[in-house]
């Protein structure tokens, strides 16, 4: 029986993906819930399960393009009579239960094929066989400065490799599928990388490998001005994670009033009572750190300044406050910033919040956030400090009231009871939606925060 697999709805409102790498190609016999392919969304890099057991018949799309929710991606043959022909529907119209059960299905197909991102060569298909060159890749990428590109081979799979790995061979313009075709078929790492680029670098200065294809001749002065990286330009397609956060900012930006508030405050009791839960903890414990101090003297503060926790409802002219913390931590990976979110956060210990902020993080950085753990915080952190920024005007992630950025900790002299003296000092920087939070709460709440971090034990007083 044929059977059309179509995309299926990876998140609450996304309407495209990107395919990132194919880890299957035609002919193939799969299971069910065997990975199809990984990817990429405007909140994260997702693994596709098969949602059929059987033989694949057509892959519809190839690695690069952007598929529509809905959009036929994946034929199957599987066992079984083919199901009679439906009554025609009108054009859009979904027919219920007709698609696969998979976790956030239910968009309609879409009538649009497959788009491809500009710039793209033709040819590329999606049947596993050849690939297609990325031109903007290569039209940004120093060392192919050259008018004929070499045809890369036939191959039967996508070239495999992680997303960070992906990611630093675009950004120095390498094309995988050249390295693939070099290395065989294993997982390509970042030292692959930069050993093809040097290898190409060498071609391109008169020392082409043998068998390889002679480069069309340059001018001189124009080659060496390119390979010096004189006035270069990169192009870099504004996608995924980035184009989300783009957007995602310039909605709040441009919605919700932003007002930034600073206090700078002295944490030399956070920093030594840091100093002895890590002196007496277990050797496997979660390590505990100045963020996680934060975020729970946050969750405190925020039983008591609702406000800060609540979101504004346009549509139905009301304030809801929400009576529990969905704390997002601002995390900077490879593909962009994201905000994954820590549910139920003002119900955990301090061992608890760092134990599911370093997995957060983790999983953040590796590219396998799921797109849910992206959705519906009511407050979040941003750590610049560890960048070694003082201070900041962070903008919210649409929906929410607060965020809260630490600056770096510094030792500096200040007033400590009537005299001078060496402490740990740090600023935060509070900004808030002014349509739900005026000037007199905003500073409430900072204070609050900055009084546990200055005296942790009064944390028992707002518990």
């Amino acid at each position: 029986m044929k059977q059309e697999f179509l995309l299926p709805d990876l998140g609450e409102g996304l309407t495209e993906a990107e395919i990132v790498t194919w880890l299957v190609a035609e002919g193939d016999t799969v299971t069910l819930n065997q990975t199809l392919a990984e990817v990429e969304t405007a909140k994260a890099v997702v693994e596709l399960p098969s949602p059929h057991a059987g033989v694949i018949t057509s892959l519809h799309a190839a690695a690069g393009d952007v598929v529509a929710v809905g959009a036929p991606l994946v034929g199957f043959d599987i066992e079984g009579e083919d199901p009679e022909p439906p009554a025609p529907a009108a054009a859009g119209a979904v027919e219920e239960g007709s698609g696969p059960n998979l976790v956030g299905y239910g968009a309609g197909p879409s009538t649009g094929a497959p788009r491809r991102r500009a710039r793209r060569a033709e040819g590329a298909g999606g049947d596993g066989g050849s690939v297609a060159t990325d031109v903007e890749v290569r039209v940004a990428a120093p060392h192919d400065a050259i008018d004929v590109v070499p045809e890369p081979p036939v191959r039967a799979e996508r070239p495999r490799s992680t997303p960070p790995v992906r990611a630093y061979a675009k950004g120095l313009g390498v094309d995988l599928v050249l390295v693939a075709a070099e290395l065989g078929d294993r997982v390509i790492s970042r030292a692959d990388v930069d050993a093809y680029r040097e290898r190409v670098a060498q071609r391109g200065t008169g020392s082409p490998t043998a068998g390889a294809p002679a480069p069309a001749a340059v001018p001189s002065a124009e080659a060496s001005r390119m390979r010096a990286g004189e006035r270069a330009t990169t192009r870099i397609p504004i996608r995924g994670v980035r184009k989300h956060t783009a957007e995602a900012m310039v909605q709040s930006a441009f919605t919700a009033p932003h007002v930034t508030t600073f206090h700078t405050v002295d944490v030399t009791a956070t920093t030594d009572l840091i100093a002895s839960l890590r002196a007496t903890a277990a050797p496997d414990a979660p390590r505990i750190g100045v963020l996680t101090v934060v975020a729970k003297a946050v969750c405190l503060a925020l039983a008591h300044h609702p406000g800060l926790n609540s979101r504004w409802d346009g549509d139905n002219g009301e304030i809801v406050q929400q009576h529990f913390v969905d704390l997002g931590i601002a995390a900077a990976t490879d593909r962009g910033l994201i905000v994954p979110i820590i549910r139920d956060a003002e119900r955990m210990t301090l061992g608890e919040l760092a134990a599911a902020t370093a997995e957060l993080t983790r999983t953040a950085r590796s590219g396998k956030t799921a797109p849910a753990d992206l959705i519906g915080g009511t407050f979040s952190l941003s750590n610049i400090g560890v960048f070694g920024i003082d201070a900041g005007t962070p903008i919210l992630p649409p929906g929410q009231t607060g965020i809260l950025a630490l600056g770096a900790v510094r030792r500096l002299p200040w007033e400590h009871r009537g005299e001078i003296a060496l402490r740990e000092m740090m600023t935060l920087s509070l900004s808030f939606d002014h349509r739900i939070v005026d000037g007199a709460e905003g500073a409430q709440f900072l204070k609050a925060v900055a009084d546990v971090l200055q005296e942790p034990g009064r944390a028992m007083l707002l518990a």
